[in-house]
């Protein structure tokens, strides 16, 4: 019995969950292995916790563990958390990668992983070769980003390792559509989208539109992929139109690039109108204070920073370029920018920010949007009817 998928295209899409034939036959919880860098800025660790949470939550046949990637400046107190939310949780060397590999390796076998999810690169290499070695069955890659940083080297081991995967995971259809520009069996590559927490915004509708600051937030991380130059730039020509909104940049990320965009903002004269706020404890409630929220941006897989500005009830702004146009619908739940355009963001966010009605419009059609398709929920099923689909297969056949 092979698995689940409905094809479309190119690329497949996560069916509906297994028959109850099917989940009779598991005798045992399928145990899912969830491998991600441990920097709790990023859009793949965050996704890979949100899963773990949710199988842990729903108390069904799925029984995950989460392990990560140390990183550099890796937060002790957030792991703490983590385990003191019950959520069960490892970590293993950044460098070199072979003490990654060997130490996820006998992690997968204590755990008897029966499926491991690597996501993220360059994490799906170095999970996928620990699979391997401790032998799982059932290794899955998840790709976060239409675009990411491969070196020939590298590229040439993602596809060897393709041989040797069950299953490729995009995040959105631009994802999915980079995947098989790059070679990947294409009746291996399946879609499921992003998911939020939408109870985290349940309030956002006790907050009224017009009683929110009339100032703009964006949740990114400083790094390459992100483009607050843009926005601070775009910033600078509102001041120039009479505009000052308040203006909050909520993420950690790389100091050399924050350095960068602090600089920017001191050379445009935006030094005290500008909050440089760092890693924020309550997202929601950040983006629930205000009335737009902003993702300037050089490229997307499905960025979870826009589905939460428009679960929040925020008028969202976003950087026209491929996993962006699949959250954004342009003019009808927010507004959809040339990336990498400051005059044109200028002119898009002194529209909203003159036109109020309009403004809180688009915010109430952006947050109809988020609940309608966007819920923690339905990612969670799709993983979860994926790995019952691949554990089935192995278990059934081996019988």
């Amino acid at each position: 019995m092979g698995m689940v998928l409905l094809v479309t295209g190119p690329v497949a899409v996560a069916a509906a969950p297994h028959t109850a034939e099917q989940f009779a036959r598991q005798a045992k919880p399928v145990r899912v292995l969830h491998f991600v860098t441990g920097g709790f800025s990023g859009g793949a660790t965050q996704v890979a916790i949100a899963l773990t949470r949710a199988s842990l939550a729903a108390g069904g046949p799925v029984q995950p563990l989460l392990v990560l990637r140390s990183k550099l400046g890796i937060d002790p107190a957030r792991i703490a958390g983590l385990r003191e939310q019950g959520i069960p949780v490892a970590t293993v060397p950044r460098w070199p990668h072979l003490a990654t590999i060997l130490r996820l390796a006998l992690i997968c076998r204590s755990f008897r992983a029966d499926v491991l999810i690597a996501h993220g690169y360059s994490e799906h290499l170095w999970g996928r070769y620990a699979g391997l070695l401790a032998g799982v069955k059932n290794l899955v890659q998840v790709e976060h980003n239409t675009r990411e940083r491969y070196t020939p080297f590298r590229r040439l081991q993602a596809r060897w390792l393709a041989r040797r995967t069950a299953c490729f995971v995009g995040c959105s259809q631009a994802v999915c559509d980079a995947l098989f520009k790059m070679g990947l069996p294409a009746e291996r590559i399946m879609a499921i989208p992003n998911g939020i927490g939408l109870e985290r915004f349940s309030s956002a509708e006790m907050r009224p539109f017009s009683l929110r600051i009339p100032g703009i937030v964006m949740v990114a991380r400083f790094s390459r992929q992100k483009d607050h130059a843009t926005l601070l730039r775009a910033i600078a020509l509102l001041r120039g139109r009479g505009l000052r909104p308040p203006v909050v940049l909520a993420g950690g990320g790389k100091r050399v690039h924050r350095d960068a965009a602090q600089a920017l903002a001191n050379e445009l004269g935006l030094s005290g109108q500008v909050n440089f706020m760092g890693v924020c404890s309550d997202v929601p409630a950040l983006l629930m204070d205000h009335q737009i929220a902003v993702l300037s941006t050089h490229h997307e897989g499905m960025p979870l920073a826009l589905l939460e500005g428009m679960a929040a009830g925020c008028a969202v702004v976003g950087s026209d370029v491929q996993g962006v146009r699949e959250v954004i619908h342009h003019g009808i739940d927010g507004m959809l920018v040339a990336a990498g355009d400051p005059a044109r963001l200028a002119l898009v966010l002194e529209g909203l920010l003159r036109n109020r009605a309009k403004a809180s419009a688009l915010a109430a059609r952006a947050r109809e949007s988020a609940i309608r398709q966007s819920g923690l929920d339905l990612m969670n099923r799709r993983y979860e009817s994926l790995c019952l689909s691949l554990a089935s297969h192995h278990r059934v056949g081996s019988a």
